[in-house]
């Protein structure tokens, strides 16, 4: 028997990825490919931070990811 879809435990597995981003080193490259690796590493960060903070809903077998982008009120 397959266990219902839990989309807040989707949302820690993208915390949990964005984390694992963060901590991951750089491996032994230099030059160009470095700063590839880097970007990418940036951008994985971005994106896997960004549906963690997401607030999930399933409505009706649809995925609703909610991400608030707007800058906080100071």
């Amino acid at each position: 028997m397959s266990q219902a879809f839990d989309p807040n435990e989707m949302i820690l597995r993208f915390r949990e990825r964005a984390e694992a981003v963060k901590r991951r080193g750089l491996p032994p490259v230099e030059g160009p490919e470095r700063l590839r690796f880097m970007e990418a590493a940036k951008i994985d960060f971005q994106d896997f931070a960004m549906l963690g903070d997401a607030t999930a809903s399933l409505e009706d077998g649809v995925l609703r990811l909610e991400i608030d982008l707007r800058p906080p009120s100071s």
